[in-house]
């Protein structure tokens, strides 16, 4: 599944618990500082180059603070934007947008910063054929906000939740006794729910990765793996008949420096944690004009 549609409901969810994790409803500093009917207009601008994400949310954070601010996204998600570029317009009152501020940038930074580490990998893959995929290494309760992320910066999901595939990992094949007991058991489980969904199987030598094609898996993931050992199991799957119906991938602290090199074995898929648990946000601000002021166009 990839999320390409702006996930809304989550998005409401994720903005209701972040303005009631903030008191947003009593914001003494605001309501005591600044004067009651004011009206003001706000620009958010990024102070680095980046990859845009998330746009949306920051309407839904000035919806839930206050319909009565307009806000106007200046640029589309997964456009690049440089330093000193207008994300989003806003006016309205002047306490919502200073309540809301903090909450719409803490979405809009790391939304923006898994988009522009993301567009990173994508670019440096550019040619080889390997696609990006990201990981359920994503923060608690944003997920499908993490996942929509990636997508906006070029990348592909990989499963969204526990249900939506299979992926045996390696505690699941110790557990089961073995690669061929592991798969041999879903495919009894997917036989007695009459369900079939795709079967991801993790290994981490090239022993285990042809026992994984002896025992007719079609997705094999190639955790940790050198790259020589990555070229072998290519070279392995290139003479077996039904090579055009096996994906191979690979993962396990894929680093920017070194994916370009991943790539060029011939995987066709690269999964990176990092896109969803370590990307820097992207620095932005917002800055805030009081007075008569036109309405952000």
């Amino acid at each position: 599944m990839t999320t390409t549609e702006f996930p809304w409901e989550a998005a409401r969810n994720a903005v209701a618990a972040a303005l009631a994790e903030d008191a947003a409803g009593q914001d003494i500093t605001t309501t005591w500082s600044v004067p009651e009917g004011l009206a003001a207009v706000a620009e958010i601008r990024s102070r680095q180059s980046g990859t845009a994400a998330g746009l949306p949310i920051v309407a839904e954070v000035f919806a839930q603070v206050d319909p009565e601010v307009k806000v106007v996204a200046a640029v589309a998600d997964g456009a690049r934007v440089a330093d000193g570029d207008v994300l989003v317009r806003l006016s309205g009152s002047a306490r919502s947008l200073v309540t809301g501020e903090r909450t719409a940038l803490n979405f809009l930074q790391r939304m923006c910063g898994i988009a522009t580490l993301t567009d990173h990998f994508v670019q440096a893959v550019a040619g080889t054929g390997a696609r990006v995929l990201d990981t359920r290494k994503t923060a608690p309760g944003l997920r499908a906000l993490d996942k929509y992320a990636v997508t906006a910066g070029g990348g592909r999901n990989h499963r969204l939740d526990l249900s939506a595939m299979v992926l045996l990992k390696e505690n699941h094949i110790a557990a089961a006794g073995g690669v061929t007991a592991a798969i041999e058991a879903v495919r009894r489980g997917m036989a007695r729910t009459g369900r079939t969904v795709e079967i991801d199987v993790e290994v981490q030598t090239v022993g285990q990765a042809v026992e994984a094609l002896d025992a007719g898996a079609r997705w094999i993931m190639l955790d940790n793996m050198p790259v020589a050992e990555i070229e072998q199991v290519v070279k392995i799957r290139a003479e077996r008949p039904d090579a055009s119906r096996i994906l191979l991938e690979a993962s396990g602290t894929v680093r920017l420096d070194g994916v370009h090199a991943i790539a060029e074995t011939g995987v066709d898929l690269i999964s990176v944690g990092a896109l969803t648990h370590s990307a820097p946000a992207l620095d932005l601000t917002m800055l805030l004009t009081t007075g008569p002021v036109p309405c952000p166009r």
